[in-house]
């Protein structure tokens, strides 16, 4: 590819280390000329994200946290201050107590429903409240997601139904958007080993099945980003409201 996001400023929210699909997005915007602003949750975070950032064009680490209104304006402030058009956002966050995503998903707690969905759904909602007044030339906003928003996944439990809601909030994003010339979408990716698939109880199992999918191997984390940077550029100026399969052909396969 050559330089696909010259000029465009983009921020990613999810970097959690390298191995995460929010910092292989990052890493390819990069590559293809963006400017990044990057989103931190806590002081550890901070410091680790400012150690990878060491190899990325970024203008800007900026804290976040999405379950808090007050920072979430702060966020707009400061992107604001960075006196530049938002061209791309990338929403890659989610989170459910351990406990919720190894137990009976009958036995999902109330507030573990309720944190569940408000950070991995509604904060798409409230990232793109936060960004879409920046993006004045139009642009792309586009999450991450799995299979398990529609398929039962073993022991996704509460973060399956988290994901179905968080596409259909892209949906209506993407619909209200639309006049903004802000297109939304979504990328559902196979089986990747990030953390946050490590989190749920016997996940990693399914990268031994790799020889059951069309393409007979695992998602890497580089054809994610690069579909990702496809949303973000010209090139997908006519996609919105979609949810884009990387997952080497899992999603068509029956058991």
């Amino acid at each position: 590819m050559s330089n696909l996001l010259e000029g465009k400023t983009a921020l990613v929210s999810g970097i959690a280390n390298k191995w995460s699909l929010a910092y292989a997005i990052a890493h390819a915007f990069s590559r293809e000329g963006a400017t990044l602003v990057l989103t931190y949750l806590g002081e550890r975070q901070k410091v680790a994200i400012e150690e990878l950032a060491a190899d990325l064009k970024v203008a800007a680490i900026l804290p976040c946290d999405v379950t808090k209104d007050d920072e979430l304006a702060a966020l707009t402030d400061s992107l604001k201050a960075l006196d530049r058009p938002l061209d791309a956002v990338v929403h890659s966050l989610a989170f459910a107590n351990r406990d919720d995503l190894s137990r009976p998903f009958l036995e999902t707690g109330r507030d573990g429903f309720k944190l569940a969905l408000d950070v991995s759904s509604y904060s798409l909602i409230a990232v793109a409240r936060a960004t879409a007044p920046l993006m004045t030339n139009g642009g792309a906003i586009m999450t991450l997601t799995y299979l398990g928003s529609t398929r039962v996944v073993q022991n996704y439990n509460v973060m399956g139904v988290a994901k179905a809601a968080l596409e259909s909030a892209m949906r209506y994003l993407a619909s209200e958007l639309g006049e903004r010339r802000i297109r939304v979408n979504a990328i559902s990716a196979g089986p990747v080993k990030t953390a946050s698939m490590r989190a749920i109880k016997g996940a990693t199992s399914i990268l031994e099945t790799a020889d059951r999918f069309p393409l007979r191997r695992n998602t890497d984390p580089a054809e994610v980003a690069d579909t990702a940077v496809f949303l973000a550029s010209d090139l997908g100026r006519g996609v919105t409201g979609n949810v884009v399969f990387v997952d080497a052909g899992m999603q068509i396969m029956g058991l």
